[in-house]
């Protein structure tokens, strides 16, 4: 395996592996309505079918109901 790279302070690298390309959509979607977010890179999950979604998403440009949520778990 292969050692990860940090993404910068305030962004956050998003894997989402689903069943299907919509399930994966979708939750991209939702993650995209609360943080400004960089396209959607999609690859095939496994052999045995299915869906991997990757996208970085920026955690300082959040939107409500993101916004709140970070502010009120803040350390």
């Amino acid at each position: 395996m292969e050692p990860l790279e940090v993404p910068p302070d305030g962004r956050a690298e998003v894997h989402i592996v689903a069943a299907s390309p919509e399930v994966a959509r979708r939750v991209a979607e939702v993650l995209r309505r609360c943080f400004a977010a960089t396209e959607q890179r999609s690859y095939p999950a496994s052999a045995e079918g299915g869906t991997r979604l990757e996208l970085t998403v920026d955690t300082s440009r959040a939107a409500e109901p993101a916004r709140s949520w970070l502010e009120s778990s803040g350390s």
